[in-house]
């Protein structure tokens, strides 16, 4: 087993080096991976391959598989990532605010990096240089711990990206990976609270539910997705039909894909034959409620389980409901605060679907596949944040840090 200690002790180190970083050497940093991911392209994609070659033979699905790939579109994709991250304002040492006491104290609140951020995740390299790279720009140390479904492809971008930090001067440590990916090894890592400052699980239910159970680091919970579209009794039908075949179909396998459709009972006999065909022509397997059923021939019937599960794959679960109120209810109560759409033109519809719905991301006339840091203007993400604190939504720069208080004085006693 790793020492996975003296791994924690060398980016507690590191962070503190990081925390002092001005931007302009902090993008210099990035600007070296930039460097090495082109330079190590053929030694990345050639690692992927194995992965995907044991993919295969464990029987991943197309989807997982999808997530899974590197190519050098996708490497590209991820270089131009890094790009823009430079490009985007550094918050270390924004101050938030300066007031003037009473007593002449100037006290204030200013940005600083969290410190050092353990990331486990799963069978998603690109978001090992995702993470890497916003971890750097905001003055954090990072650990990460991929799945054994990526081992390979994640090694290689890692001995990359610190190849990078030992050009560009920084310790070589403010990244570094654990390789053992038994669950031995992340149980210890979870435990490291003396020096990890917060964990954040990006994968299945499995591994963030073990996050929250065993973690004694404080955990942020990111990226389960049992998403909904609820098609309204005012929706336009053609639109519907576009937004939901975008977000089931555009990318199953990620966390932002719809897994359930709601229509309510005013438009389902006309919108669930429509809707059921273009889905299976599609390739998606359709389940459904007892009037789907009965609307839609020969499809499979949905069970309670069903309304839970987050599929990451050609499935979609399908329910008629009789109003807006009982479309609220259900994903309130199946969703996972993740991101939710309505498609209608009714305004207090919107309205209503707005500011009842819980989630990190709540839609009007779109395709919840939006839910992302690229597309938010965030630049790369670390991960969608599900619960309320200490961030929600996509994770960019800003929500990797945290906030002291500052205060200035000439001599004031109490």
């Amino acid at each position: 087993m790793e020492d996975i200690i003296k791994k924690a002790i060398l980016a507690k180190k590191a962070g503190i080096v990081l925390s002092r970083l001005d931007t302009v050497q902090k993008n210099k940093c990035l600007s070296h991976m930039i460097d090495a991911l082109i330079e190590d392209t053929e030694y990345i994609l050639n690692e992927n391959q194995k992965d995907m070659a044991a993919g295969k033979l464990k029987g991943m699905s197309e989807a997982l598989l999808d997530r899974l790939l590197l190519n050098k579109k996708r490497l590209e994709g991820i270089i131009e990532g890094l790009k823009q991250l430079i490009a985007l304002k550094d918050p270390v040492g924004e101050v938030l605010y300066m007031n003037k006491m009473p007593n002449g104290l100037l006290i204030g609140q200013t940005r600083v990096p969290l410190g050092v951020i353990g990331i486990i995740y799963e069978a998603r390299p690109n978001v090992t240089v995702d993470a890497a790279s916003l971890c750097i720009k905001s003055g954090n140390a990072v650990i990460l711990r991929g799945g054994s479904e990526a081992v390979n492809s994640n090694i290689a971008l890692v001995k990359s990206l610190r190849k990078a930090l030992v050009s560009a001067g920084l310790p070589e440590d403010s990244i570094s990976i654990i390789e053992d990916t038994s669950r031995e090894t992340a149980a210890r890592f979870m435990k490291l609270n003396e020096y990890i400052d917060v964990l954040i699980p990006r994968g299945g239910a499995g591994l963030i539910k073990s996050a929250i159970e065993n973690s004694t680091i404080p955990v942020i919970q990111t990226g389960i997705g049992n998403c909904h579209v609820y098609v309204d009794s005012y929706g336009d039908l053609n639109m519907a039909e576009r937004i939901i075949l975008n977000a089931k179909i555009s990318r199953p396998g990620v966390c932002n894909a719809e897994e359930k459709l709601l229509v309510h009972k005013d438009v389902a006999d006309e919108f669930i034959p429509r809707i059921v065909k273009s889905l299976t022509e599609s390739g998606v397997e359709v389940r459904g409620c007892e009037t789907t059923l009965k609307l839609s021939g020969d499809i499979k019937p949905a069970e309670d389980i069903d309304w839970y599960t987050e599929y990451l794959d050609y499935i979609i679960a399908v329910k008629v409901v009789d109003s807006i109120d009982e479309a609220i209810e259900h994903i309130n109560k199946y969703g996972t605060k993740h991101s939710e759409a309505i498609v209608t033109d009714n305004y207090s519809n919107s309205r209503k679907f707005m500011a009842e719905v819980d989630a990190a991301a709540v839609y009007i006339n779109a395709s919840t596949r939006f839910t992302d840091g690229n597309e938010f203007g965030l630049g790369a993400e670390i991960g969608i944040s599900t619960q309320k604190l200490h961030a929600r939504g996509p994770m960019g720069l800003k929500e990797l840090t945290s906030t002291k208080y500052i205060i200035y004085g000439d001599g004031q006693i109490r």
